[in-house]
């Protein structure tokens, strides 16, 4: 699982500079995504019970990392993977009202993940979700955040350019909004992964709808959990999904970079229909999904946007181990350490 860096690339920053420029993104970046979107910050959990439904499942094979608890019986938590699905519980048990939302500085551990430039077992990313108002239930609401949080990249970027001469902004005017079956049918002899590169190269900054849904060819673009996001309703243009992820290009590895994955939330109705069809129907028994279906919990818009991946994008890193203090390979420390790549 070696890395193998850019050729020639060496940091624009030093390990201290670097440091300091972390705290400007995330400080910057969280204070405008609570404004743009009205949300607020709340404290969320670690770990969750096991067996409640409320960890996120994300593509539904991967292992939450699990431990008994001494004082509870030996009761098992989970540590949650993202927290999709906790978050919509809050906004009920809360009692958000429409058009406002709630974020959350998460931490996750993902032992299943990859481990490479861009991959860690240490996920940090804001969690957010907002309550949805009534008629918003609709792809052309979908795109009106994501061009809201896109406003927040090119903030953020002009400000770490201000603060940084030697980093020049790169993100486009506007991000382009692509279905995943329009991906295919522009470039049917690619993988989905390829497909992202291709499109992210030619428009700089693209959301790719409608991720989890087979596409005509009998292929999904991407993994989705059944049940949080919808990317099985029917939108506008006859397409199906509700959901997709912000992906911008890399100008220091020369490749596309996911730096959010995000959607319209499921209804009871669409709920039902993507356990059906991934056979997981036995979930709707669990306590989160018997809450949803009784109608308890807000229609609601939400996603993850990654720390780590922004940090990594604004700064010009070419290793995500150049901003977050994780695990990595032996033979990656060495070939970083070659290089003059300082790993945390």
């Amino acid at each position: 699982m070696a890395v193998i860096l850019p050729k020639g690339y060496t940091p624009i920053l030093s390990l201290k500079q670097t440091e300091q420029a972390i705290k400007l993104v995330k400080d910057f970046f969280e204070r405008n995504l609570s404004a743009e979107l009205q949300l607020s910050r709340v404290t969320s959990p670690l770990f969750v019970p096991r067996g409640s439904g409320i960890n996120d499942d994300l593509n539904g094979i991967e292992r939450p990392v699990r431990f008994p608890v001494k004082n509870l019986g030996d009761k098992e938590m989970e540590v949650v993977q993202s927290l999709a699905k906790w978050k919509r519980m809050a906004l009920a048990d809360y009692g958000y009202k429409a058009g406002t939302g709630l974020y959350t500085d998460m931490n996750a551990l993902r032992p299943d993940d990859d481990i490479d430039a861009i991959h860690s077992i240490y996920v940090d990313q804001w969690d957010w979700e907002l309550v949805m108002k009534d008629g918003q239930r609709n792809r052309t609401f979908l795109k009106k955040i994501v061009e809201k949080i896109y406003e927040v990249l090119k903030r953020t970027e002009f400000v770490v350019s201000e603060h940084y001469e030697e980093i020049e902004p790169v993100l486009p005017e506007h991000i382009t909004f692509i279905h995943s079956e329009e991906a295919l049918r522009r470039y049917p002899k690619l993988s989905p992964q390829e497909r992202e590169r291709e499109l992210a190269r030619e428009y700089g900054a693209i959301f790719i709808i409608g991720i989890g849904g087979k596409l005509s060819d009998g292929t999904i673009h991407g993994g989705r959990a059944p049940d949080y996001d919808d990317w099985t309703t029917k939108a506008e243009d006859g397409t199906i999904g509700l959901n997709g992820d912000i992906i911008v290009w890399d100008p220091v590895r020369q490749d596309s970079l996911e730096l959010s994955s995000m959607g319209i939330r499921v209804d009871a109705e669409s709920l039902k229909r993507q356990l059906a069809l991934t056979n997981t129907e036995d979930r709707a028994q669990l306590y989160w999904h018997k809450r949803l279906l009784a109608g308890e919990f807000p229609q609601t818009i939400g996603g993850g946007i990654g720390q780590s991946r922004l940090c990594m994008f604004f700064l010009r890193k070419a290793h995500i181990g150049e901003v977050q203090a994780s695990v990595w390979p032996e033979e990656t420390l060495e070939l970083c350490k070659k290089q003059g790549v300082h790993l945390m």
